[in-house]
């Protein structure tokens, strides 16, 4: 990391040198390599035009599309800013363990830690953005919350030349929570730059990326009696937690102190470089620049991608009735901690063919590739392999009418043998007026977590049972989109056999019987006047009878809303936001195996949650203010905003809290 974070300041230094010699502003063909005509979507005189020397356009793409898209400048929905989206439930701080209240299956082949209820706060390597851009330009972020809850993002990128851009992305997360060791501090690092040769036979691609999650833990506050009680109406901090024992508050923006709770550290490097053979057109002179036309025919293409990954629990305050009450174990050392460690390496040799020269967006892909595993448990583990094959067939046509998309991957042998995933996706234009459908299916067969092996560390507090089978999952979903109408509607059908579940705080069962739940979804933009909007999102959710998942039946979220641009740089849009769903027995939290399981003594009513926004943005500065929980609000033996919403039986969100955000991009 250290080399890396070298090479990165001699690109950064280099391209801020560059940038200031009027030489260096060239015209920018585009970027990306994604074949075709052009290796970005950018004119020739883009920068020459009068008046633009101070603007800026920027594109960006992902690894494994061609297609590029436009930043979104939108100040209607904070959540799309947001570090989880609306869907999800936190613990009850910023930066604690989420789950989405729509049910989500792993549909995941091959190897898996097991560790995702910090998912939402790792960026996943497939979503790294490859920018293509005019000029510089950087993003500053600040979010400031009750509490000292704090979010900074920083994020720049510009093109060296105009085959050749880097970006770097920072985010930083220092939340102390309103209930006891609640204390969360998360800091994300993504490089990334691409290089497509002049004439556009060669690309190569590049990310780094470091993730660090810090979270205390408390195994939720001891009774929800406590809530009611008038010691604690003012005072929540001092409410007692099952773990944690009396660890004061840690506040600060650079502490990360953690002395009961969960460590985790993701970090990923990728380099992917293709050669294409194809045709080669004609040569565009204008200006003195020269633009080469390539068609790819065939790609060779290599991608290597090392990941490491560290889980680890510890507590150096050890609470034995708290771990006696929630996990039944008793004679517990003073402290203690758990740690697995993973490396992984993988390797894909693939070549791709596009029968249709001048639509890259059209392709056969074959690959096959190597996965080398190694743990480190504390003892002497063997290496584990996996040999896998895969194959994609991906089709957008030219009139836009069709997306068409058939994938495979199948564990030929190895740690993993057998796991697969079969997917298929057809998208059609039914009319302008009529809209689009798009019909899905799904289907994977997958070996199950290793937190259910013995091997792993923490089976020392997963007591459960060990022999598991595969897990298959099946889906097929269907959606309807009326974009003239601001409409789209949904169906997805899940299928599951050996669907494997936490049951309480240690033990881990697999369910036999096979199982179905059918979703339901509905989006819908009503314009109520000239500048109103009411925005409808909804689920419906049903499962077959005995079933181990619970879900709400109805989970949605409704925001009524005052939009509008005056004096035409200023974009507003201020109103009122709920969020709401059915009762339903919401699962619990095991902190030690990071880990949420399903329980049926609890029901959980929660009030909908509640929230004023106002957000509006004046060029490239936007800003956030939210006053959210306002449904906490009561009158009676003791008024404020006490009345908390549940996450787990044991776990209450905040009351009343005030959220600001700074949002400001500019071209450096």
């Amino acid at each position: 990391m250290v080399r890396i974070f070298f090479v990165l300041l001699f690109m950064v230094s280099v391209a801020a040198v560059q940038a200031q010699r009027p030489g260096m502003l060239q015209r920018f063909p585009g970027g990306g390599g994604g074949g075709g005509q052009t290796s970005g979507p950018f004119k020739d005189t883009l920068l020459h035009r009068t008046g633009l020397e101070d603007s800026v356009t920027i594109v960006f793409r992902y690894l494994d599309t061609a297609r590029f898209s436009t930043l979104d400048s939108s100040v209607n929905d904070f959540s799309k800013r947001w570090h989880l989206p609306w869907t999800h439930i936190f613990l009850g701080n910023t930066g604690s363990a989420s789950r989405s209240l729509l049910f989500s299956p792993n549909m995941k082949p091959g190897w898996d830690h097991g560790m995702h209820a910090y998912d939402a706060y790792i960026p996943k390597i497939e979503e790294t953005k490859f920018y293509n851009t005019t000029r510089p330009y950087s993003e500053l972020s600040y979010v400031l919350g009750a509490q000292q809850e704090q979010s900074i993002g920083v994020l720049h990128t510009q093109n060296i030349r105009y085959n050749w851009n880097f970006a770097f992305n920072f985010r930083l997360i220092n939340a102390p929570g309103i209930f006891r060791n609640q204390k969360t501090n998360h800091s994300n690092l993504n490089f990334n730059t691409w290089y497509t040769s002049p004439k556009k036979r060669y690309s190569i691609y590049f990310i780094a990326a470091s993730n660090k999650i810090g979270a205390t833990e408390n195994g939720g506050i001891k009774s929800t009696a406590f809530l009611d009680s008038l010691p604690y109406f003012r005072e929540r901090f001092s409410i007692p937690t099952n773990l944690g024992g009396t660890d004061a508050v840690q506040s600060g923006l650079l502490s990360n102190t953690i002395n009961t709770g969960n460590r985790y550290t993701v970090n990923s490097f990728l380099v992917r470089q293709h050669y294409d053979l194809g045709k080669k057109d004609s040569v565009i002179v204008n200006d003195s620049t020269t633009n080469y036309l390539f068609y790819p025919r065939f790609r060779f293409q290599h991608t290597a991608q090392l990941s490491r990954y560290t889980f680890q629990y510890n507590d150096a305050r050890v609470d034995a009735e708290g771990y006696q009450k929630l996990y039944g174990l008793t004679n517990l050392p003073s402290t203690f901690g758990l740690k697995d460690f993973w490396q992984v390496l993988t390797n894909e040799a693939a070549i791709y063919t596009f029968p249709d020269i001048k639509n890259p967006l059209q392709f056969f892909k074959a690959a096959a590739g190597h996965q080398q595993l190694n743990a480190d448990f504390g003892t002497n583990e063997p290496g584990f392999t996996n040999i896998f094959l895969n194959g994609e067939y991906r089709n957008k046509t030219r009139n836009k009418k069709w997306d068409m998309e058939l994938a495979g991957t199948f564990y030929l042998a190895g740690f993993n043998g057998g796991d697969y995933n079969v997917q298929a996706s057809l998208k059609r234009l039914i009319g302008q007026k009529l809209g689009y459908l798009t019909l899905g299916f799904q289907n994977v067969n997958r070996t199950p977590s290793f937190i259910h092996d013995d091997r792993s560390n923490f089976k020392k507090f997963n007591l459960g049972a060990t022999n598991f089978g595969k897990e298959n999952t099946t889906i097929a979903s269907a959606m309807y989109e009326l974009p003239q109408f601001q409409l789209k509607i949904g169906a997805k059908y899940f299928l599951a056999s050996n669907y494997i579940y936490f049951k309480n705080y240690t033990q881990a069962e697999q369910e036999a019987t096979l199982f179905n739940l059918l979703q339901l979804q509905l989006e819908k933009q009503f314009h109520v006047g000239k500048h109103w909007n009411w925005y409808l999102e909804a689920y419906v959710q049903q499962t077959t009878a005995n079933a181990p998942i619970n879900v709400p039946l109805v989970f949605a979220r409704s925001r009524f809303a005052f939009e509008g641009k005056f004096f035409r740089t200023l974009n507003i849009s201020t109103g009122i936001e709920a969020r709401y769903h059915t009762p339903y027995k919401a699962d619990g939290f095991s902190p030690v195996l990071g880990q949420f399981f399903l329980q049926n003594d609890t029901t959980i009513n929660n009030l909908p949650d509640v929230a004023a926004y106002l957000q509006f943005r004046i060029r490239s500065l936007s800003i956030f203010m939210r006053a959210e929980n306002l449904n906490t609000f009561q009158v009676g033996s003791s008024t404020g905003f006490l009345n908390n919403n549940l996450a787990t039986p044991l776990q209450p969100t905040p009351g009343y809290f005030l959220r600001v955000g700074i949002y400001w991009g500019f071209v450096n």
